[in-house]
């Protein structure tokens, strides 16, 4: 709970704005002051600076903006990066590890950068300073006292660059272990599983380009506004070019209902763009039926105008599975799907009837739909309606799964990945003169389960709050605590610092923006956006502190530290220079010819797409349709069903304030939306003080004394902030295929305290 009391307002009708500036201005000179906060605001998504530590919204290939290639949380991201605030050993001996832990992950996340490697012996109450020899002697100790390498655990987080991607999976390799669990496995698995299996690659088809030839888009389980907030001037962009735009979510988010661009006199003034031309309130996991009930109505169309609704000839060209699909989309009762959605016979024509004569169409989904259990099939139904209209492989059309991290996906074409496939490994061997583990490793739920166990007992992180970001919060606690050492890459303090192995570490690294030197000359880092370009990051401020080293110098200590002779990898070379490491990437991974070239020109380059260039790189080179059925989740009379949500003053873990502008929440992250309805029946009015409960698998699991907000969500459903009510998320409840935690769909009791 928060000093202050619970204030709920009105839900905003436009977002970004003049209120967007002025937050901008106050955390960035509020963090680093008015010199280096504009340095770095100056320098922030240019085609000559570094990439934005939030999102992976591309940037534009032509012209940037002058005024600022950013949004606001992109530059709360930077503020907090950018702080003059450092915490030093002073810091440490002064505040014991329980007394950080017993703050909110807002009070921590705001203390500042961490200063120089901190090392907390077994049995000891406060971190202590370490030299960065002595952190990676102790590091390369535990790592070969261990019985197998599959014993220890190797994260990333997002942020990580190619360069640091690429080196940490060879060292792991090196090392002996496809361990190697990733924010993939906790946000866009599903799509990654769904996309490769239908369509032959596990990224989005589409270019930014695209959104502007758009007749239709279609944004599924994504509220932009928040989480990527530069998408909502590509909306804009698109509605002015003709695009017809439609949300399907349980909320209506501001972000798509209306923009005030701030680059824009009539934005700045308070003239607001619509956005959504239609909006579909679905229930929660009510997206599939949604689907198939679209389908089944365009289905009714084309029985009345044959090959004028559906692409007949880019199904018989391209696709496998069409006359199954038809043969189960027939036995669908429309009236079923509707209640099963919880959307209007009416609306669903609404839509059926625009998209019966359009072909360029684009469907974009985030988090809304990847933390299902049948999420994978949820996105392959996805693709199945594109495939219906030929809207994949043309100009503006295409799948557009928005990645939450800014080099998320970059992570996982430089390998970081525990089912690695045999092409990329027999691409390490060839290059690299070892063999690198065959078997699969353990993703985010099999790691946490493994520690738990005892099968693992050496965590680390290369960036992230894994803590923080994962389900069960107190099993997820309880594994950590089992390991023997914990180690984090980090640039400032988190949560995960303080629940620990027996041993722990924080080493501290350089962030996006600050100046990387190696030798006395400056480095650069590159990054892959959501589509699929590579560009490169450059820093432009003075480190806060000369004991931060370098992610990929960190991975390269950290190898010859643990590898000794052993390792035929020569690491010393990419100390040096981080061409080196590029020159690598491009001889082990398919696309990155001329890395070192390429990636120097303005604006980067794009990698090979198969499905962009009209191809599917599946088993029978053609697109295949899916069939699912439709999965109901059973509530008793008493039981709600609960999803997080990030608010507008977050990203991922990362807790700017305790506002939630945009829907009119202030003071307060611990609260659950309801309806009105939900609420009567309870006997609840608005600050009612309520303990939310899941029983999964027998287990009382609890998040204590959350507030309740009424809010315009379906009825029985509900939403709660993320990582705040992660405690409840079961982590046996998994999407099928992608493991992924079920993080949107959690059965829940409300109890009055």
């Amino acid at each position: 709970m928060s000093d202050k009391k619970l204030k709920v307002g009105q839900v905003k009708r436009s977002a970004a704005g003049l209120p967007a500036i002025v937050e901008t201005v106050k955390q960035v000179v509020g963090e680093a002051g008015l010199t280096r906060g504009w340095k770095a605001l100056a320098h922030l998504n240019k085609k000559d600076g570094y990439d934005c530590p939030g999102c992976a919204w591309p940037d534009p290939d032509d012209e940037r903006s002058a005024l600022g290639e950013y949004c606001e949380n992109g530059a709360k991201a930077i503020a907090e990066e950018a702080t003059l605030k450092k915490l030093t050993p002073e810091f440490f001996a002064q505040h014991n590890v329980a007394e950080l832990a017993a703050l909110s992950d807002y009070e921590i996340g705001r203390k500042g950068r961490v200063a120089q490697p901190m090392f907390l012996p077994a049995g000891a109450a406060h971190y202590q300073a370490i030299s960065w020899d002595a952190a990676f002697h102790t590091i390369g100790k535990a790592l070969n006292n261990l019985g197998s390498p599959d014993e220890a655990i190797f994260y990333t987080s997002g942020r990580t660059s190619n360069e640091a991607a690429f080196l940490y999976q060879l060292f792991v390799r090196a090392y002996g272990t496809n361990n190697l669990p990733d924010c993939s496995n906790m946000c866009h698995e599903s799509s990654g599983v769904a996309l490769g299996e239908s369509l032959g690659i596990g990224k989005g088809s589409v270019t930014l380009e695209d959104f502007y030839k758009a007749e239709v888009i279609i944004i599924l389980g994504q509220n932009p506004g928040t989480n990527h907030p530069r998408m909502l001037t590509a909306l804009q962009k698109a509605k002015a070019n003709g695009a017809y735009i439609i949300a399907v979510n349980p909320l209506p988010e501001t972000g798509l209902m209306g923009f005030n661009n701030p680059q824009q006199v009539k934005g700045l003034l308070g003239v607001t763009t619509a956005l959504t031309d239609l909006f579909l309130p679905v229930t929660i996991n009510g997206d599939m039926a949604l689907l198939k009930a679209i389908e089944y109505l365009l289905w009714q169309y084309e029985q009345q105008a044959p090959g004028q609704v559906f692409d007949r000839s880019f199904i018989e060209q391209h696709t496998a599975g069409y006359e199954a699909f038809i043969d189960d989309l027939q036995q669908q009762n429309l009236d079923q799907l509707a209640e099963a959605c919880g959307i209007s016979m009416n609306q669903l024509r609404q839509v059926a009837e625009l998209l019966k004569n359009k072909t360029r169409i684009i469907a974009c989904w985030a988090m809304g739909l990847t933390q299902h259990t049948n999420a994978v099939d949820t996105i392959k139904e996805i693709v199945n309606l594109l495939l219906l209209k030929g809207s994949i492989g043309k100009p503006g059309a295409g799948t557009c799964p928005v990645r939450g991290h800014s080099n998320v996906q970059g992570d996982r074409t430089m390998g970081i990945y525990e089912k690695p496939g045999q092409p990329f490994l027999n691409s390490i061997e060839s290059n690299f003169q070892f063999k690198p583990p065959q078997h699969a490793g353990y993703d985010v739920v099999e790691a946490i389960k493994a520690m738990h166990s005892g099968r693992a007992s050496v965590f680390i992180a290369m960036g992230g709050n894994f803590l923080s970001a994962t389900p069960d919060t107190n099993y997820t606690a309880a594994a950590l605590r089992k390991c023997t050492l914990t180690v984090h890459v980090s640039t400032k303090l988190n949560r995960s610092h303080l629940v620990h192995g027996r041993e722990a570490l924080i080493l501290p690294c350089l962030g996006r923006s600050d100046k990387d030197l190696l030798h006395g000359e400056e480095q650069f880092v590159s990054c892959e956006n959501s589509m699929g370009v590579i560009q490169l990051s450059k820093g432009v401020l003075p480190p806060v502190s000369d004991q931060l080293l370098s992610e990929p110098v960190i991975v390269c200590r950290l190898a010859k530290a643990t590898l000794g002779n052993r390792s035929p990898v020569n690491w010393d070379k990419y100390l040096q220079h981080y061409d080196h490491i590029r020159d690598d990437i491009e001889r082990t991974i398919p696309g990155f010819a001329d890395y070192n070239k390429r990636v120097r020109q303005p604006g980067g380059f794009y990698l090979p797409n198969c499905n962009r260039e009209g191809s599917f790189n599946t088993a029978s080179k053609k697109a295949h349709f899916n069939i699912a059925p439709i999965t109901t989740i059973k509530l008793a009379d008493h039981e709600l069903l609960m999803m997080t949500i990030r608010s507008h003053d977050q990203f991922n873990t990362t807790i700017y304030g305790l506002n939630d502008r945009y829907r009119g929440i202030y003071n307060e992250r611990r609260v659950i939306l309801m309806n009105q309805q939900d609420m009567d029946q309870r006997n609840l009015k608005q600050g009612d003080e309520v303990d939310l409960c899941n029983y999964s698998g027998g287990i009382e699991r609890v998040a204590h004394k959350f507030l309740v907000v009424p809010y315009p969500i379906p009825v029985r459903c509900t939403a709660t902030y993320f990582p705040e009510a992660n405690v409840l998320v079961p982590v046996n409840s998994v999407a099928k295929k992608s493991n992924t935690p079920v993080s949107k769909a959690v059965v829940i009791t409300v109890r009055k305290t």
